[in-house]
């Protein structure tokens, strides 16, 4: 984030205030040796004698307040996340009393990052220091020459005053020059920055909305043999020759431990990650044959945490379908159960969430989700735990949202709590990887030993306990 802030912020300054003065001041110095070295061309020798010095000293400084630039630029960015993360996640700081332990964590930031600009500014004082010294150095020298000149009667006192006059306004320049090229300089270091982010591959073109192809999905889910591992982590195996088949129109559940590969299959299916063997097909197709904009487009996911965007309750909801009619998202909210509540907001639709949608219940935040997907009308819905932090209350109503949702469309459902997949079409029970089990909710709890009976008397027991 801070690269497209703090550095794009320092490029628009560079190209419209320090580059124009720049030109100028390169012109005017132009423009001034050659005047110069027209009327009195043997002192301007002496002048520019000068020049290569200065030259070799703003390559060697260059190099260095440019890496200083870099760096300056990298720490202000570690310390705008952690303010960031901190600022989103105040509750936990709270909750397990670490503010002086993040206060001396972005202290500790923050004094990196005021060390590496110290010694950035120090570089720029230096250049300039070594700039003025070479200029009032060789001024003073040719002040010295012209006065023996003078002497010697090979040049007048007005021409000597002259040449000093317009020496001094090239000077002016020069020192300009300097100040101005480290700014240039630190720029540079900026855009290197901006550079790495737009050096990285697109994985979709941006474009204007298309609108979505009448013909549509039937949503026939079937991944073969698929092998995967997160690019993170590729000595990690997730899957190894995962198979299975969704038939359209199929409401299927995804369970099992912690860590088994259940969220995985999803982020797969919407095509986040790549996979390294196999295949996935939708519709007898593979989904890396479709156009991915395309193919997103009729998929529609409920998350477990649903981040609602900082502005009205309508916008959040027309994130579905920007292109909506009023009457279109009404309906979406009464299919979702949230129709009631946004009706009880004395600003209705218009309502303000809050960045993140703090200002909403967790179950209100759900359903405003549910009426997004409902109004995109997807082929395929997907739901990761869609109801897992919500109180008993809150589940029913957004529960009953969901088999609205899911009604006449193929939906893959991760669930730990497993009341909420009884109805099932068939249950996939995933352990390390591998599809252990397979079946419906009937069948699955008939089998003694297996792993979704022992889940199912695990949260039986939980439930008779509480």
């Amino acid at each position: 984030v801070s690269r497209l802030t703090a550095d794009v912020e320092k490029l628009y300054n560079a190209f419209s205030i320090t580059l124009a003065e720049f030109f100028r001041q390169i012109i005017i110095l132009v423009v001034g040796v050659a005047f110069l070295a027209i009327s009195t061309p043997r002192l301007s020798l002496i002048m520019l004698a000068t020049f290569p010095v200065i030259v070799v000293g703003a390559m060697f400084f260059g190099r260095y307040i440019r890496r200083l630039s870099r760096e300056r630029q990298k720490e202000l960015a570690q310390s705008n996340t952690i303010l960031s993360e901190t600022l989103q996640t105040i509750d936990v700081v709270k909750a397990f009393t670490n503010e002086w332990f993040e206060n001396l964590r972005y202290g500790r930031s923050i004094a990196k990052t005021v060390t590496v600009s110290l010694k950035y500014a120090h570089g720029r004082a230096l250049f300039a220091v070594f700039i003025i010294t070479v200029l009032f150095g060789a001024l003073f020298f040719i002040i010295w020459q012209g006065a023996l000149m003078v002497m010697n009667g090979t040049l007048s006192a007005g021409q000597l005053i002259s040449f000093v006059v317009y020496t001094g306004i090239i000077g002016g320049a020069i020192a300009g020059l300097g100040n101005f090229y480290t700014e240039l300089l630190g720029a540079i270091g900026a855009t290197e920055r901006v550079r790495e982010i737009l050096r990285q591959p697109s994985e979709v073109e941006v474009r204007e909305r298309q609108p979505v192809p009448a013909e549509g999905l039937q949503g026939h889910i079937r991944y073969r043999q698929v092998h995967f591992s997160y690019p993170s982590r590729p000595d990690v195996p997730i899957f190894e020759g995962l198979d299975f088949e969704v038939p359209a129109g199929a409401k299927v559940a995804l369970v099992g431990p912690s860590g088994a590969g259940k969220s995985t299959i999803v982020k797969l299916l919407l095509r986040f990650y790549d996979i390294q063997g196999g295949d996935i097909e939708v519709d007898g197709r593979s989904i890396y044959d479709y156009d991915i904009s395309a193919f997103r487009s009729h998929l529609a996911i409920v998350p477990q945490e649903v981040i609602l965007f900082g502005g009205t309750i309508r916008e959040n909801i027309l994130y579905g379908k920007p292109d909506a009619s009023e009457e279109e998202v009404l309906e979406a909210a009464r299919q979702a159960n949230a129709y009631e509540f946004i009706a009880s907001f004395p600003d209705g639709l218009d309502t303000v969430v809050g960045e993140r949608g703090v200002k909403l219940s967790g179950g209100q935040r759900q359903r405003i989700a549910i009426a997004r997907a409902i109004l995109k009308d997807p082929a395929i819905l997907l739901l990761d735990e869609a109801t897992s932090s919500l109180d008993a209350e809150s589940e029913k109503v957004v529960q009953e949202a969901l088999e609205t949702l899911m009604r006449g469309r193929t939906s893959i459902i991760i669930a730990h709590r497993l009341a909420t997949i009884r109805e099932a079409d068939c249950i996939f029970v995933i352990d390390k990887g591998r599809i252990v089990e397979q079946g419906t909710h009937q069948e699955l709890s008939q089998l003694e030993n297996g792993l979704y009976n022992s889940l199912a008397k695990l949260q039986f027991e939980q439930t008779i306990s509480a």
